[in-house]
């Protein structure tokens, strides 16, 4: 079940300005998906294992920065969960103009 948003303006060409936001923030998104996306393949090609394999089997005590490091590529696959999260609901978003 979806959820219905609804924005109401003064005049018809308050429409332009908010669709545009809109894009915008997506834009941004995009944007912080790649940065993402490469500062995780930096740490990959570092170490040279997935994310994925990085979650599930490895310490702090593997990586040569320790819990700093740790934490910054633990957090940096979290923000990219969340981003593409985001993004793939303002993607699904409708929007009908009268």
């Amino acid at each position: 079940m979806g959820v219905q948003m609804v924005i109401e303006l003064d005049e018809k060409r308050g429409t332009q300005p908010v669709l545009q936001a809109i894009e915008y923030y997506k834009a941004r998104l995009r944007a912080g998906i790649e940065r993402t996306q490469r500062r995780l393949a930096q740490l990959e090609q570092r170490y040279r294992v997935d994310t994925a394999y990085f979650l599930q089997q490895m310490t702090a005590e593997d990586l040569e920065g320790g819990d700093l490091e740790y934490v910054e590529w633990a957090g940096e696959a979290k923000l990219l969960d969340g981003l593409m999260a985001e993004l793939r609901d303002l993607e699904h978003a409708r929007y009908q103009l009268p």
